[in-house]
């Protein structure tokens, strides 16, 4: 989930940081793959319609992932990618721009849309769309905000036990290159109840500002 929004904890092995952060770092982008596995709500109307949009931002680079430790608010001490709600007037991308260089002092040079997840919550008045997005080049050097605190991960060490319960589920595709699109239901924000979540061959990224 995105970095803005409450975290909670999923299963698997305890992180330890990656490799030291390079300025101007780039990667190949993944190929994505995929047959349909489950089906997922469609997304249609205006941008935003009935949801709250929002985004979240992985840096993937050379197999290790960056994400960040938050270190205040609800939530301290687990970890996620970055990101947080589409203001108005921006686009999905400008947001995930502008979320990046906020919370972690980087600027992508190479973005591309990795997955679309949808997030119910019986305690939410909205549903959450979220756009997951996969950042393979980037300039300037990581660094800690007032919000987050950038580490690297190898793919083997990424601490779900520290993260969201959906986490488990999804970043096996993400870390595989894969494009995928998913709804997780959850009750009380945290206890995640059921999820849907299948591979696809492509992904639409809205270029309309909210």
């Amino acid at each position: 989930m995105p970095s803005g929004s409450d975290d909670s904890k999923a299963v698997a092995a305890v992180a330890s940081a990656g490799p030291a952060s390079k300025a101007a770092l780039t990667a190949a982008a993944p190929a994505a793959a995929a047959s349909a596995t489950a089906a997922a709500p469609a997304e249609q109307g205006p941008l935003g319609a009935g949801v709250k949009l929002l985004t979240l931002v992985i840096p993937h680079i050379g197999g290790h992932l960056l994400l960040g430790k938050k270190l205040r608010g609800f939530g301290e001490g687990y970890f996620n990618g970055f990101g947080g709600k589409v203001e108005p007037g921006e686009t999905i991308e400008a947001s995930a721009r502008r979320e990046l260089l906020e919370e972690a002092h980087i600027t992508a040079t190479t973005m591309e849309h990795a997955g679309v997840l949808h997030f119910v919550f019986d305690d939410k008045p909205l549903p959450w769309e979220v756009h997951v997005l996969r950042v393979t080049g980037f300039e300037g050097t990581p660094a800690a905000s007032d919000e987050m605190e950038p580490l690297w991960f190898r793919p083997e060490d990424v601490p779900y036990e520290n993260m969201w319960a959906d986490d488990v589920f999804w970043y096996p595709l993400f870390l595989s290159g894969k494009l995928f699109r998913g709804t997780f239901h959850f009750k009380d924000t945290h206890t995640l109840v059921e999820h849907t979540l299948e591979e696809v061959q492509q992904l639409h990224l809205p270029s309309e500002p909210l």
